[in-house]
């Protein structure tokens, strides 16, 4: 049976045509938001601050903090600073096409659901106005493409998905390459030093290669930004069949496992309960917020679902 190559590689004009799905959801508008004083609780919307607006005739409920001095001592009337909220963020997307994403068991592969996703956000932000930029990666290349509020600028990141896919037959990298050891940690490393303060992140991986760094590196992130953990996954990766022999494609052919062996059923729950309670920690303490998206669903839907007030996963 012919598989259909829309599922297991990725196409840039299908993720062009992705900005027709982008435009039914909805992130804040970039627009200043006018407000009489900066008030004492944290606001949700991270951006960079407040700028001065105008000055105007002081008016009963303003407070007393904003008023003008020298405005009011050279009209010889009480005048009040008006400020308004920055609301434009850079919206920065972290892409993971690293070789445990070329696979999946339903669906799409995971590497097409990832550069889906990251599509989508990245349409999402522009038409709110707001900058896109990304840093992709696939374990042995990465990618750096600072925010930018121009259409071309997502072509350019659209395009680089397209190019940094897995292939079959492509090799890992080698021990002694630049992007040896964990790419996504190096991939949040290099987001530190990319992203500015109040940005909103978006870090799209199957998250099977974490290590004792990525909590740190995380919680890094989401002290001063809004970071959003959105995970692709397989069923096969969560549950295996109850019952019948079954063939894995692997770097050095098919990987064959029996699912009715109760040995080999126990000792893979207990990898994956390991794991899952590794990721869960990891997302909670380092304040994450989080998601999951599997290979199976459609990704504009469950955006549409994940996606609250502020561009915030609820």
């Amino acid at each position: 049976m012919a598989i259909n190559e829309a599922l297991t590689h990725i196409r840039l004009p299908g993720l062009i045509r992705l900005q027709a799905d982008a435009r039914a959801l909805k992130l804040p508008s970039a627009r200043p938001v006018k407000t009489r004083q900066a008030g004492l609780q944290r606001s949700p919307q991270r951006g960079r601050g407040m700028a001065f607006a105008e000055v105007r005739q002081y008016q009963p409920g303003d407070d007393i903090r904003s008023i003008d001095w020298r405005v009011t001592a050279r009209r010889q009337g009480p005048h009040t600073k008006i400020y308004e909220e920055e609301r434009e963020r850079p919206v920065l997307l972290l892409c993971d096409l690293g070789p445990t994403l070329f696979f999946a068991s339903t669906g799409a592969y995971k590497q097409v659901r990832c550069a889906q996703v990251a599509a989508l956000l990245a349409w999402l932000a522009l038409w709110a106005g707001d900058q896109v930029g990304g840093i992709v990666f696939n374990g042995r290349e990465l990618s750096v493409q600072r925010p930018a509020r121009r259409k071309k600028s997502v072509l350019r990141l659209l395009d680089t998905l397209a190019e940094y896919q897995q292939q079959p037959g492509m090799e890992p990298a080698a021990a002694d390459s630049a992007m040896a050891g964990i790419p996504l940690d190096k991939a949040l490393a290099e987001a530190r030093r990319v992203a500015h303060t109040g940005s909103r992140i978006f870090v799209i991986s199957d998250f099977l290669n974490i290590s004792d760094e990525t909590r740190t590196l995380l919680g890094a992130l989401a002290r001063h930004n809004s970071v959003s953990a959105l995970r692709i996954v397989d069923p096969l990766e969560l549950e295996l069949p109850h019952n019948g022999r079954y063939a894995i494609a692997g770097p050095d052919g098919p990987v064959w496992f029996d699912a009715s062996n109760t040995r080999f059923q126990e000792a893979w729950h207990r990898k994956v309960e390991i794991h899952e309670a590794r990721l869960e920690e990891c997302f909670r303490t380092s304040g994450v917020a989080a998601a999951t998206i599997a290979t199976g669903d459609d990704p504009a839907l469950v955006l549409k679902a994940l996606l609250g007030p502020g561009g915030r996963i609820g």
